[in-house]
């Protein structure tokens, strides 16, 4: 990997995998390209259950490029609120959770960091803590006054973006907006040719409804938001293709004739992509003033401090991560 002592991670929650994949992958040697938000001690304890040992050196946002030894973490310590327990969620834990975020989050907003790279999230328990909390991206999204912001995930071999993130699905058609649909568009349009290096990217768009509609028959917001609104970014040089029938959109043959799918909403295109390849996939977020790269997956309690944890998806974060900031 590209040496980048300023590419930030944060574990996410304590009691989940966040902490064991740091620690796994200190093992293997990647820690000295990052800096890690956390509790050092946490780390400690997590990489004692595991049978590992831990090297960690301490450092401040103004030395967050200290040198370090191969198989030292660079940590940037914030206090946990309580003691945590491996696999046990604790709402006491919550503030600590979104303080690493925000601290890793303006640390990038002040070019002091690159690259924020983040570990999986519990968000029920955040809300049980009495936080208003729908998911990193709008986290960041409202964080970094971004007006809209595309959350994509991606492997070496597809990339998904979505129109509508974390909403209940009878809110989802009232979402889909020309307005919205044309800046998440644009957003995916520019990144995938900045980001991605895409000079000309063909993007494959998803109808709402099945058969995208059917003519009407199932449906008429393809007819009355979803294709004039293409038609207009058509006309500004995007390349689009559809709205498609997301059933047999994300087939073998048409998936070959695109560079990114498009899809209305959540559970219409990641549980394709995470089938595809789940554990090697990364999300990314679009339309933010600095990069961001996360795991597909979450923070999977019960495989806390177990050792059975898989941190290829960590990996991929990081690669991404660390290409799209060089």
């Amino acid at each position: 990997m590209t040496q980048l002592s300023t590419l930030l991670i944060t574990p996410g929650e304590p009691a989940g995998i966040g902490p064991d994949l740091i620690t796994l992958l200190a093992a293997e040697g990647w820690s000295s390209t990052w800096v890690v938000v956390a509790d050092p001690a946490l780390l400690v304890e997590r990489a004692k259950h595991l049978g590992l040992s831990l090297q960690i050196k301490i450092v401040s946002a103004k030395t967050l490029d200290a040198p370090c030894e191969t198989h030292e973490v660079k940590v940037l310590p914030v206090t946990l609120r309580a003691p945590v327990t491996a696999g046990q969620l604790n709402s006491a834990n919550a503030a600590y959770v979104l303080e690493t975020l925000t601290l890793a989050t303006d640390l990038c907003l002040q070019k002091q960091a690159k690259a924020l790279v983040t570990g999986p999230v519990h968000k029920g328990i955040i809300n049980q803590a009495g936080i208003a909390f729908t998911g990193h991206t709008e986290f960041l999204q409202e964080r970094c006054v971004s007006e809209q912001v595309v959350m994509l995930l991606a492997t070496e071999e597809l990339r998904v973006a979505l129109v509508t993130t974390h909403l209940p699905l009878r809110e989802v058609a009232d979402a889909i907006t020309p307005q919205r649909i044309a800046q998440v568009t644009r957003i995916l349009h520019h990144d995938l040719q900045t980001r991605f290096g895409y000079k000309n990217p063909r993007i494959l768009v998803c109808g709402l409804n099945p058969h995208a509609g059917e003519s009407g028959h199932l449906g008429r917001e393809e007819i009355e938001v979803i294709e004039p609104t293409l038609e207009k970014l058509r006309a500004e040089g995007i390349n689009l293709v559809g709205p498609l029938p997301a059933d047999t959109l994300f087939t073998e043959k048409v998936l070959a004739e695109g560079d990114a799918v498009l899809a209305m909403y959540h559970d219409q295109g990641l549980p394709v992509l995470k089938h595809q390849g789940f554990g090697r996939a990364a999300n990314i977020t679009l339309g933010l003033p600095i990069i961001r790269t996360s795991v597909d997956h979450g923070t999977a309690l019960d495989l806390a401090a177990s050792g059975a944890v898989d941190t290829g998806s960590l990996k991929t974060a990081l690669n991404y991560a660390t290409h799209f900031a060089v």
